[in-house]
């Protein structure tokens, strides 16, 4: 599931820059989070699903409020502010980052050992998107600071909802993050006077805003899902993947393809394998040593 994830969210990243283009980032987050809460609403108040909310406690409450404020809030406010102002590819290398600060709160707080083939692998998918992109993409201005910030608070969400998730279903975190997220950035558009643009609207801005909002539930839907089955950490390195998705789009579609780009694929494939292959390369080396004897 959180493979998905990785996928959808290269390809998210991409085409959000688009959207945030068209529109004030900050109406354009709220919109197509709120369009996702409402989605989630009408699934998690269904009469199937309500007896959950009715057994939730009250700290276990206040756990998925603070979900909503630091990951489906303030860092998307953060984040989209950033992506107008830096490029799609620079934000995208920033963002999945976001393994390495996940790395150090899951070894403090969840006490998870961080195996080497994820570091390694983490190591490569960075250093093959890193080639892909021109040095002037990740210098550290102010739309890659506040993406760096986001960052920041979505390594906290991420490990604070795996420890949730032992005892919540994630349809219930994922509809507190955008529920509760959305209420945050509402607010937020309230008190600077925002709030009337979005009365402005034309219909170019709210399709956008229905597109990447529909990227942006399967977004949730993948990762949340995937996270309660597996560690934060090797979530985490997972979804390093999408940055070399948003960086090949960005190629594909801005620059020519050529050496470097190659060698990058390189670098990036030698990651994959680093996630998914050693582990079962040294299993099946270690059975034909066995059947040989």
């Amino acid at each position: 599931m959180v493979l998905g994830t990785a996928f959808i969210s290269g390809f998210s990243i991409f085409i959000n820059k688009f959207g945030v283009s068209a529109i004030n980032p900050y109406i354009f987050t709220f919109l197509k989070n709120a369009i996702v809460a409402l989605l989630l609403c009408a699934i998690i108040f269904s009469a199937k699903n309500f007896s959950l909310l009715k057994s939730i406690k009250k700290k276990q409450w206040g756990l998925l409020a603070l979900i909503g404020i630091i990951g489906g809030g303030i860092p998307f406010l953060l984040f989209f502010k950033g992506l107008s102002l830096t490029s799609a590819a620079g934000a995208s290398f920033v963002h999945k980052t976001m393994f390495i600060w996940i790395f150090i709160l899951a070894a403090l707080f969840l006490k998870e050992k961080i195996k080497k083939e994820y570091i390694l692998a983490g190591a490569l998918l960075l250093a093959g998107n890193l080639l892909l992109l021109k040095i002037s993409s990740v210098s550290f201005d102010t739309g890659s600071f506040l993406v760096f910030l986001a960052t920041l608070f979505w390594a906290v969400e991420s490990v604070v909802s795996k420890h949730i998730l032992k005892e919540i279903p994630p349809r219930v975190v994922m509809w507190a993050r955008m529920f509760f997220g959305s209420l945050v950035i509402l607010f937020f558009l309230i008190f600077t006077g925002q709030a009337a643009l979005l009365a402005k609207l034309n219909l170019q801005q709210i399709s956008w805003a229905m597109i990447t909002g529909a990227v942006l539930l399967g977004y949730v839907a993948t990762w949340y899902s995937g996270l309660k089955y597996i560690k934060v950490s090797e979530a985490a390195v997972i979804l390093a993947l999408g940055s070399p998705i948003t960086t090949l789009l960005t190629a594909v579609f801005s620059n020519p393809v050529g050496l470097k780009e190659y060698f990058s694929s390189v670098l990036i494939f030698l990651g994959v394998i680093a996630i998914f292959g050693i582990r079962n390369i040294y299993k099946t080396i270690g059975k034909l040593k066995f059947s040989t004897r």
